[in-house]
Protein backbone atom coordinates (compact mmCIF):
# COMPACT_ATOMS: atom_id res chain seq x y z
CA UNK A 1 0.00 0.00 0.00
CA UNK A 2 2.55 2.61 0.39
CA UNK A 3 4.80 1.45 -2.34
CA UNK A 4 1.86 2.20 -4.47
CA UNK A 5 1.23 5.54 -2.88
CA UNK A 6 4.53 5.96 -3.38
CA UNK A 7 4.49 5.21 -6.78
CA UNK A 8 1.16 7.52 -7.70
CA UNK A 9 2.87 10.42 -6.06
CA UNK A 10 5.43 10.49 -7.97
CA UNK A 11 3.89 10.19 -11.20
CA UNK A 12 1.64 13.18 -10.01
CA UNK A 13 4.95 14.91 -9.17
CA UNK A 14 5.96 14.12 -13.39
CA UNK A 15 3.00 14.81 -14.82
CA UNK A 16 2.79 18.68 -13.06
CA UNK A 17 6.17 19.67 -13.81
CA UNK A 18 6.35 18.04 -17.11
CA UNK A 19 8.51 20.98 -19.00
CA UNK A 20 10.71 21.18 -16.26
CA UNK A 21 10.97 17.06 -16.69
CA UNK A 22 11.84 16.81 -20.15
CA UNK A 23 14.73 19.73 -19.51
CA UNK A 24 16.13 17.22 -17.07
CA UNK A 25 16.19 14.70 -19.68
CA UNK A 26 17.46 16.69 -22.36
CA UNK A 27 20.02 18.23 -20.09
CA UNK A 28 20.92 14.78 -18.45
CA UNK A 29 21.03 13.42 -22.39
CA UNK A 30 23.27 15.58 -23.97
CA UNK A 31 25.71 15.87 -20.62
CA UNK A 32 26.00 11.91 -20.76
CA UNK A 33 26.31 11.88 -24.66
CA UNK A 34 29.47 14.36 -24.28
CA UNK A 35 30.75 11.97 -21.55
CA UNK A 36 30.21 8.81 -23.44
CA UNK A 37 31.67 10.43 -26.32
CA UNK A 38 35.04 11.15 -23.99
CA UNK A 39 35.30 7.32 -22.51
CA UNK A 40 35.22 6.01 -25.77
CA UNK A 41 37.36 8.54 -27.63
CA UNK A 42 39.78 7.89 -24.52
CA UNK A 43 39.69 4.42 -25.54
CA UNK A 44 40.54 4.58 -29.04
CA UNK A 45 43.71 7.09 -28.15
CA UNK A 46 45.02 4.36 -25.83
CA UNK A 47 44.45 1.37 -28.81
CA UNK A 48 45.82 4.20 -31.19
CA UNK A 49 48.74 4.29 -29.04
CA UNK A 50 49.36 0.53 -28.14
CA UNK A 51 49.42 -0.21 -32.34
CA UNK A 52 51.41 3.06 -33.25
CA UNK A 53 54.10 3.29 -30.85
CA UNK A 54 55.02 -0.61 -31.37
CA UNK A 55 55.44 -0.09 -35.04
CA UNK A 56 57.59 3.23 -34.31
CA UNK A 57 61.18 2.99 -35.32
CA UNK A 58 63.87 4.85 -34.64
CA UNK A 59 65.99 6.40 -37.32
CA UNK A 60 69.61 6.70 -37.70
CA UNK A 61 70.67 8.77 -40.36
CA UNK A 62 73.54 9.04 -41.77
CA UNK A 63 75.49 11.63 -43.11
CA UNK A 64 75.11 11.97 -46.93
CA UNK A 65 78.00 14.89 -48.16
CA UNK A 66 75.55 17.12 -49.07
CA UNK A 67 73.21 18.57 -46.76
CA UNK A 68 73.67 18.09 -42.83
CA UNK A 69 74.14 19.08 -39.68
CA UNK A 70 77.59 20.47 -37.53
CA UNK A 71 77.81 17.01 -36.80
CA UNK A 72 78.42 16.18 -40.62
CA UNK A 73 81.44 18.72 -41.22
CA UNK A 74 83.55 16.11 -42.21
CA UNK A 75 81.48 15.02 -45.14
CA UNK A 76 79.13 12.05 -46.04
CA UNK A 77 79.75 8.65 -44.02
CA UNK A 78 81.87 6.31 -45.62
CA UNK A 79 81.44 2.40 -45.49
CA UNK A 80 83.70 2.10 -42.61
CA UNK A 81 81.25 4.28 -40.77
CA UNK A 82 78.28 2.42 -41.76
CA UNK A 83 80.03 -0.95 -40.79
CA UNK A 84 81.06 0.66 -37.49
CA UNK A 85 77.19 1.67 -36.88
CA UNK A 86 75.63 -1.35 -37.97
CA UNK A 87 78.31 -3.57 -35.85
CA UNK A 88 77.47 -0.99 -32.67
CA UNK A 89 73.59 -2.44 -33.48
CA UNK A 90 74.56 -6.03 -33.36
CA UNK A 91 76.68 -5.69 -30.36
CA UNK A 92 76.09 -7.59 -27.13
CA UNK A 93 75.12 -3.90 -25.65
CA UNK A 94 72.51 -2.89 -27.79
CA UNK A 95 71.43 -6.28 -29.77
CA UNK A 96 68.96 -7.73 -26.88
CA UNK A 97 67.47 -4.37 -27.03
CA UNK A 98 66.66 -4.59 -30.57
CA UNK A 99 63.67 -6.68 -32.32
CA UNK A 100 65.02 -5.96 -35.66
CA UNK A 101 67.02 -3.50 -38.02
CA UNK A 102 67.82 -2.83 -41.72
CA UNK A 103 69.61 -0.69 -43.51
CA UNK A 104 68.11 2.21 -46.31
CA UNK A 105 70.71 3.17 -48.79
CA UNK A 106 70.24 6.55 -50.81
CA UNK A 107 68.78 4.55 -53.75
CA UNK A 108 65.97 2.63 -51.96
CA UNK A 109 65.51 6.26 -49.50
CA UNK A 110 64.74 7.85 -53.22
CA UNK A 111 61.98 5.30 -54.35
CA UNK A 112 60.51 4.84 -50.84
CA UNK A 113 60.37 8.72 -51.38
CA UNK A 114 58.99 9.21 -54.77
CA UNK A 115 56.05 6.48 -53.93
CA UNK A 116 54.94 8.40 -50.96
CA UNK A 117 55.30 11.59 -52.58
CA UNK A 118 54.01 10.43 -56.21
CA UNK A 119 52.22 13.51 -57.69
CA UNK A 120 54.06 16.01 -55.41
CA UNK A 121 55.86 18.85 -57.26
CA UNK A 122 58.74 18.35 -54.82
CA UNK A 123 59.60 14.54 -56.30
CA UNK A 124 61.21 16.45 -59.32
CA UNK A 125 63.81 18.77 -56.97
CA UNK A 126 64.61 15.87 -55.19
CA UNK A 127 67.60 13.68 -56.28
CA UNK A 128 69.03 10.47 -54.57
CA UNK A 129 72.40 12.02 -52.90
CA UNK A 130 70.26 14.47 -51.14
CA UNK A 131 68.65 11.81 -49.02
CA UNK A 132 70.25 9.93 -45.50
CA UNK A 133 71.47 6.66 -45.95
CA UNK A 134 69.44 5.36 -42.69
CA UNK A 135 69.22 2.40 -40.55
CA UNK A 136 65.60 1.64 -39.07
CA UNK A 137 65.64 0.08 -35.85
CA UNK A 138 62.86 -1.47 -34.19
CA UNK A 139 63.09 -2.13 -30.49
CA UNK A 140 61.90 -4.25 -28.28
CA UNK A 141 60.40 -1.72 -25.85
CA UNK A 142 59.85 2.13 -27.64
CA UNK A 143 60.26 3.71 -24.70
CA UNK A 144 64.37 2.68 -24.39
CA UNK A 145 65.06 4.81 -27.69
CA UNK A 146 67.29 7.44 -25.92
CA UNK A 147 69.92 4.18 -24.72
CA UNK A 148 70.09 4.97 -28.81
CA UNK A 149 69.96 8.18 -29.13
CA UNK A 150 72.53 8.20 -25.93
CA UNK A 151 74.74 5.25 -27.84
CA UNK A 152 75.30 7.11 -31.17
CA UNK A 153 75.15 10.46 -30.61
CA UNK A 154 78.77 11.85 -31.69
CA UNK A 155 79.38 9.07 -33.61
CA UNK A 156 81.46 9.85 -36.66
CA UNK A 157 79.71 9.79 -39.77
CA UNK A 158 75.98 9.67 -38.11
CA UNK A 159 73.81 12.89 -38.70
CA UNK A 160 71.19 12.27 -36.04
CA UNK A 161 69.31 9.71 -33.92
CA UNK A 162 65.12 10.42 -34.51
CA UNK A 163 62.67 8.59 -32.55
CA UNK A 164 59.47 8.69 -34.19
CA UNK A 165 57.19 8.33 -31.57
CA UNK A 166 57.64 12.48 -30.57
CA UNK A 167 55.88 12.61 -33.96
CA UNK A 168 53.16 10.13 -32.46
CA UNK A 169 53.58 12.25 -28.71
CA UNK A 170 52.36 15.60 -30.98
CA UNK A 171 49.41 13.59 -32.46
CA UNK A 172 48.43 12.11 -29.14
CA UNK A 173 48.54 15.75 -27.28
CA UNK A 174 46.25 16.68 -29.83
CA UNK A 175 43.52 14.00 -29.37
CA UNK A 176 43.75 14.38 -25.41
CA UNK A 177 42.81 17.73 -25.81
CA UNK A 178 39.79 17.18 -27.62
CA UNK A 179 38.58 14.85 -25.23
CA UNK A 180 39.65 17.03 -22.05
CA UNK A 181 37.62 19.55 -23.39
CA UNK A 182 34.74 17.21 -24.22
CA UNK A 183 35.09 16.26 -20.58
CA UNK A 184 35.19 19.66 -19.16
CA UNK A 185 31.88 20.34 -21.25
CA UNK A 186 30.03 17.56 -20.36
CA UNK A 187 31.52 18.87 -16.46
CA UNK A 188 29.66 21.65 -16.73
CA UNK A 189 26.31 20.06 -18.21
CA UNK A 190 26.37 17.69 -15.32
CA UNK A 191 26.53 20.62 -13.02
CA UNK A 192 23.50 22.75 -15.21
CA UNK A 193 21.63 18.97 -14.75
CA UNK A 194 22.50 19.06 -10.65
CA UNK A 195 21.15 22.46 -10.53
CA UNK A 196 18.19 21.63 -12.75
CA UNK A 197 17.30 18.70 -11.43
CA UNK A 198 17.39 20.56 -7.81
CA UNK A 199 15.22 23.17 -8.86
CA UNK A 200 12.66 21.08 -10.37
CA UNK A 201 12.54 19.35 -7.06
CA UNK A 202 11.81 22.02 -5.17
CA UNK A 203 9.14 23.54 -7.31
CA UNK A 204 7.75 20.32 -7.12
CA UNK A 205 7.44 20.61 -3.25
CA UNK A 206 6.50 24.14 -3.34
CA UNK A 207 3.75 23.03 -5.46
CA UNK A 208 2.27 19.99 -3.26
CA UNK A 209 2.94 22.31 -0.15
CA UNK A 210 0.15 21.74 1.34
CA UNK A 211 0.12 18.00 0.47
CA UNK A 212 3.31 17.58 2.42
CA UNK A 213 1.64 19.49 5.49
CA UNK A 214 -1.17 17.07 5.75
CA UNK A 215 1.12 14.36 5.43
CA UNK A 216 3.70 15.76 8.09
CA UNK A 217 0.68 16.11 10.28
CA UNK A 218 -0.47 12.97 10.18
CA UNK A 219 2.74 11.62 11.14
CA UNK A 220 4.18 10.43 8.02
CA UNK A 221 8.37 10.60 8.15
CA UNK A 222 10.68 12.41 6.41
CA UNK A 223 11.72 9.46 4.37
CA UNK A 224 8.40 8.59 3.41
CA UNK A 225 7.50 12.08 2.16
CA UNK A 226 11.29 12.78 0.60
CA UNK A 227 11.30 9.18 -1.72
CA UNK A 228 9.02 10.31 -4.54
CA UNK A 229 10.47 13.11 -4.77
CA UNK A 230 13.85 11.63 -5.31
CA UNK A 231 12.56 8.85 -7.84
CA UNK A 232 11.17 11.67 -10.19
CA UNK A 233 14.30 13.31 -10.38
CA UNK A 234 16.15 9.63 -10.64
CA UNK A 235 13.39 8.67 -13.70
CA UNK A 236 14.19 11.74 -15.26
CA UNK A 237 17.57 10.87 -15.34
CA UNK A 238 17.09 7.99 -16.17
CA UNK A 239 15.65 8.64 -19.26
CA UNK A 240 18.42 10.96 -20.35
CA UNK A 241 21.06 8.45 -19.05
CA UNK A 242 19.51 5.51 -21.46
CA UNK A 243 18.77 8.21 -24.54
CA UNK A 244 22.86 8.90 -24.22
CA UNK A 245 23.64 5.05 -23.73
CA UNK A 246 21.81 4.42 -27.18
CA UNK A 247 23.12 7.62 -28.77
CA UNK A 248 26.67 6.01 -27.72
CA UNK A 249 25.77 2.42 -29.05
CA UNK A 250 24.51 3.75 -32.51
CA UNK A 251 27.62 5.57 -32.82
CA UNK A 252 29.92 2.64 -32.30
CA UNK A 253 27.42 0.36 -34.31
CA UNK A 254 26.87 2.63 -37.30
CA UNK A 255 29.59 5.06 -37.59
CA UNK A 256 33.29 3.89 -36.03
CA UNK A 257 32.21 -0.13 -36.95
CA UNK A 258 30.05 0.49 -39.87
CA UNK A 259 31.92 3.25 -41.76
CA UNK A 260 35.14 4.00 -40.29
CA UNK A 261 36.38 -0.03 -39.56
CA UNK A 262 35.81 -0.39 -43.18
CA UNK A 263 38.67 1.99 -44.33
CA UNK A 264 41.56 -0.19 -43.55
CA UNK A 265 43.73 2.07 -41.72
CA UNK A 266 45.59 -0.87 -39.96
CA UNK A 267 44.41 -0.45 -36.39
CA UNK A 268 41.58 -1.73 -34.81
CA UNK A 269 38.96 0.64 -33.73
CA UNK A 270 36.59 0.46 -30.07
CA UNK A 271 34.20 -1.83 -30.51
CA UNK A 272 30.57 -3.07 -29.42
CA UNK A 273 31.79 -4.30 -26.20
CA UNK A 274 33.26 -1.16 -25.62
CA UNK A 275 30.10 0.90 -25.98
CA UNK A 276 28.55 -1.36 -23.89
CA UNK A 277 30.91 -0.52 -20.77
CA UNK A 278 30.39 2.80 -21.17
CA UNK A 279 26.80 2.96 -21.31
CA UNK A 280 26.18 1.38 -17.52
CA UNK A 281 28.79 3.92 -16.67
CA UNK A 282 26.71 6.64 -18.04
CA UNK A 283 23.41 5.09 -16.81
CA UNK A 284 25.04 4.97 -13.33
CA UNK A 285 26.17 8.21 -13.49
CA UNK A 286 22.99 9.63 -14.26
CA UNK A 287 21.20 7.96 -11.37
CA UNK A 288 23.77 8.91 -8.45
CA UNK A 289 23.68 12.98 -9.71
CA UNK A 290 19.95 12.82 -9.53
CA UNK A 291 19.05 10.94 -6.89
CA UNK A 292 22.39 12.99 -4.35
CA UNK A 293 20.67 16.45 -6.46
CA UNK A 294 17.00 15.48 -5.62
CA UNK A 295 17.65 13.96 -2.16
CA UNK A 296 19.97 17.34 -1.09
CA UNK A 297 16.99 19.76 -2.61
CA UNK A 298 13.90 18.06 -0.57
CA UNK A 299 16.15 17.81 2.59
CA UNK A 300 16.58 21.29 2.16
CA UNK A 301 12.90 22.58 1.45
CA UNK A 302 11.82 20.14 4.57
CA UNK A 303 13.91 21.58 6.64
CA UNK A 304 12.28 25.66 5.44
Amino acid sequence: MRIALIWAEVWQGLRRNLSMVVSVVLVTFISLTFVGAAALLQMQIGQMKTFWYDKAQVAIYMCNGTVGSEACAAGGATPEQVAAVQAQLESPTLAPLIQTFYFENQDEAYANFKQQFAGNAVVDYVTPDLLNQTFWVNLKDPSQADVLRESFAGLVGVDSVVDQRKFLDQIFSVLNTASITAIGVAAIMLIAASLLISTTIRLSAYSRRRELGIMRLVGASNRFIQTPFVLEGVLASLVGSLLAGGVIVALVQFFVQGYLAQTNLGFSFVTMSDALVVVPLLVGVGVVLAAGSANIAIRRHLRV
